[in-house]
C-alpha cells in the first residue's frame, strides 16, 4: 500500500476534484492524506480519507473576501500572490507528516501550489501536477483565453504565438520572489521562472478534462495523462433540502444562478439575476454561502439555497447561468442543460469560450452582464433547439465513464519509477 498526498489549493471546486482521486486511490488499496486548508477538514473527514492541515495563517478567507479577487488581472494577481504566501504552510505540513513517521510515496497538486514542487525538489517524493482546465496548457497551437488579447493571438502565424508565449508570464512578477525565498531556506535551487520551469512537474501531468473537449496539442508534456472530468460533488453525503425539493416539485423547472461559492461580493449580480427572472417570468434557484448578496424581498418565484449538489439539481433545471467554474461547466454538461457563463476571472473566460465552440450554452464577461445584454442571450439558452440537443448529445457522452482502474495504474507507475530517476530535475 503506497501513501498519496494530495495538495488542492482554493475553493470548493479545486478541492472536489481532489476528493474524488482520494476516493478512487483509497478503493484501490492506497493510504491518502489531503493537505489543505482548515476550512475543508469537514468536508475531508466525511469523504472518508485523512486530512492534514496547512500549517500557519494560509489567508484563504482574507483572500476570499477581498472584493477585487473576480475582477479580472487583479484577482490573478491576488491568486498568485497568495499561492506563494502558502507555499511555506504547505512545505510545514508535510514534513511534519513525514517528521511522524508517514513515509510519502506520491504527491498530486496544482500547479498553483508550489510548496508541492519544493517538497519534491528538496525530499524526491515523485509529484504529479494535476491540471482541472485547458487554460493550464498554455499552448500556441490552441491558445487559450488567458487573456481579452488573445482571441486576436489565435488569428497570427504560429511563429509569432510561440514568440509572444516566450514572454514572460505574470505568475513570475507576482509569485516568484515568496517562492524563491521558501526555497533558499530550504536549501532547494531556486527556480528563475515559475512559468518556465515549474509549471509542469516532470515526473507526470494529469489533465482531469477529456480530449473531446478540448484536445492534446504538439506542445504538451510528454508524460500526460488526460481523463475524464471527475464530476465530484459530495452527492453521496449531501441531499437536496427539504424545502428544495418542495420548490422543485412545486411548479415548472426553474433557471439557476450562482457567482461561485467563492465569491462574497456577487450583489450585482443576483440584482441583475433578479430582474431577469421578473422579465422572464420564470422560476429561480439562486445559490449563494452568502445570503445577504441576495436582494430583500424576493418574490415566492426565487428560492435561495447555501448549497446544493449539481448531479442531483441541474437535471431539474431549464438552464444555469454561472461563473464558468470548470466543475459548474462538466456538471452542466452531464446534467445536459444549456448554460450562459458569466465569465469573472482566470480560467472562467476560457472556459466560456470553450462551451460556446461545442455549441452548449453561450458566455459573456461580468462587466457586461446588464439585463438588456443577459436578457436575450438566456432566452436563446431556454428555446434554442440545436444547443439544447448538443447539451443533450454531450450528456450522453459524459454517461461513458472510463475503467479507472487505468488511471490509478498510471499512478502506481509514476510511484514506480520515482522522482527525477530519469534525469529530469
Amino acid at each position: 500500500m503506497s501513501h498519496v498526498l494530495l495538495l488542492p489549493f482554493g475553493t470548493e471546486g479545486s478541492i472536489y476534484p481532489f476528493i474524488w482521486l482520494g476516493r478512487l486511490l483509497r478503493h484501490h488499496g492506497h493510504r491518502v492524506t489531503l493537505v489543505t486548508a482548515g476550512r475543508y477538514a469537514e468536508t475531508v473527514a466525511g469523504a472518508g480519507l485523512e486530512f492534514a492541515q496547512v500549517e500557519g495563517e494560509d489567508g484563504l478567507e482574507r483572500m476570499l473576501a477581498h472584493p477585487q479577487l473576480w475582477q479580472g488581472n487583479a484577482g490573478s494577481q491576488l491568486s498568485y500572490r497568495h499561492s506563494s504566501r502558502s507555499t511555506e504552510g504547505y512545505v510545514q505540513a508535510v514534513e511534519k507528516l513525514v517528521a511522524n513517521g508517514n513515509a510519502v510515496d506520491l504527491m498530486l497538486a496544482p500547479m498553483i501550489c508550489f510548496g508541492a514542487r519544493l517538497l519534491r525538489e528538496k525530499l524526491r517524493i515523485p509529484l504529479v501536477t494535476v491540471h482541472l482546465y485547458p487554460l493550464m496548457f498554455v499552448s500556441a497551437h490552441e491558445p487559450p483565453l488567458a487573456l481579452p488579447g488573445f482571441r486576436l493571438l489565435r488569428k497570427l502565424p504560429l511563429w509569432v504565438r510561440k514568440v509572444v508565449l516566450a514572454f514572460p508570464n505574470p505568475l513570475d512578477f507576482f509569485a516568484l520572489p515568496a517562492v524563491r525565498a521558501c526555497c533558499q531556506q530550504h536549501g532547494v535551487r531556486k527556480p528563475w521562472s515559475l512559468w518556465k520551469q515549474w509549471w509542469h512537474s516532470p515526473d507526470g501531468v494529469l489533465a482531469l478534462f477529456p480530449e473531446w473537449y478540448v484536445g492534446p496539442q504538439p506542445d504538451w508534456p510528454q508524460k500526460l495523462l488526460q481523463w475524464d472530468f471527475p464530476l465530484e460533488d459530495m452527492s453521496e453525503s449531501e441531499v437536496l433540502s427539504p424545502k428544495l425539493n418542495a420548490f422543485l416539485d412545486a411548479g415548472e423547472a426553474p433557471v439557476l444562478f450562482t457567482p461561485g461559492t467563492g465569491h462574497f461580493h456577487a450583489h450585482a449580480f443576483f440584482e441583475t439575476a433578479a430582474e431577469l427572472v421578473r422579465r422572464l417570468g420564470c422560476r429561480a434557484v439562486f445559490l449563494t454561502r452568502k445570503a445577504e448578496q441576495v436582494p430583500d424581498h424576493l418574490p415566492p418565484s426565487i428560492l435561495v439555497e447555501s448549497y446544493a449538489p449539481f448531479s442531483r439539481l441541474l437535471p431539474r433545471a431549464r438552464a444555469f447561468v454561472h461563473h464558468g467554474g470548470i466543475g459548474t461547466v462538466a456538471q452542466c454538461l452531464a446534467a445536459g442543460i444549456s448554460q450562459l457563463v458569466v465569465a469573472m476571472s482566470l480560467d472562467q473566460p476560457d472556459n466560456a469560450d470553450h462551451v460556446e465552440q461545442l455549441g452548449a450554452g453561450l458566455g459573456m464577461n461580468m462587466r457586461h452582464f446588464s439585463v438588456e445584454r443577459a436578457l436575450p442571450l438566456l432566452k436563446r439558452c431556454l428555446t434554442d433547439a440545436s444547443m439544447q440537443e448538443n447539451a443533450r448529445q454531450y450528456a450522453a457522452r459524459m454517461a461513458i465513464r472510463r475503467d479507472t482502474g487505468q488511471l490509478v495504474a498510471w499512478l502506481e507507475k509514476v510511484i514506480s519509477t520515482g522522482a527525477g530517476k530519469d534525469g529530469s530535475v
